[in-house]
């Protein structure tokens, strides 16, 4: 097991029952990342938040300044040497991952002129390829409209990872992958979320960027 697990779990040994699926999940996104895919999130309150949080870990440098290679800063240069220095120096390698959950304009209309619960699901079918990793944050495991977009995301065929609670709920068999932290309060569950997912990202930033 990866350092950065086996790190998680010395600091939360409760989240030890959780460390297979944790593994998985990782090794279903970084999948994911390698066939050229993305990464669509969402949740809502806290853990809409979450989606955010995990975006800002992806697409810039965590705890890797992810320097451009030199292939990379020489497309830069037709810039001239002044100003593609200053872009090469300054870009870093991403992994693309988008928040569903920060598009207020088009949730709004949706829920609107649709559905509430459909908000995320127009969003994973209008985003979503067969290459890509849906990640849905929700406590009960079965918030509505995180439910909906995942039942989206698996007929594009897409991978699903689920990030819950202790019961796991409607996502606990919907999901591909479900990671259910051993609690019931949303404070207590959103708690432990944050750490599996900076383990998460932590491991993909040491696999693509060495």
């Amino acid at each position: 097991m990866n350092g950065v697990f086996e790190e998680l779990t010395d600091r939360y040994p409760e989240l030890s029952a959780c460390l297979e699926d944790i593994a998985l999940a990782y090794e279903t996104a970084r999948d994911s990342f390698a066939r050229g895919g993305k990464m669509l999130l969402a949740g809502n309150g806290g853990s809409a938040a979450d989606c955010e949080h995990v975006v800002g870990e992806l697409m810039k440098g965590f705890l890797s300044p992810r320097r451009l290679a030199p292939a990379e800063r020489e497309k830069l240069l037709m810039w001239g040497e002044e100003d593609g220095a200053y872009l090469a120096d300054r870009l870093q390698g991403a992994l693309p991952a988008i928040s569903l959950v920060s598009q207020s304009a088009l949730a709004t209309a949706y829920i609107n002129d649709v559905a509430a619960d459909m908000v995320f699901a127009q969003q994973v079918y209008g985003y979503g390829r067969p290459e890509d990793t849906l990640v849905v944050f929700s406590t009960s495991g079965s918030s509505a409209n995180v439910v909906r977009a995942v039942q989206v995301a698996k007929a594009v065929g897409m991978r699903t990872i689920g990030l819950t609670g202790r019961g796991g709920g409607r996502l606990k068999t919907l999901c591909d992958v479900t990671i259910r932290v051993p609690y019931d309060r949303t404070p207590d569950i959103q708690e432990r979320h944050l750490p599996i997912y900076h383990a998460l990202c932590v491991r993909l930033e040491e696999a693509f960027f060495p």
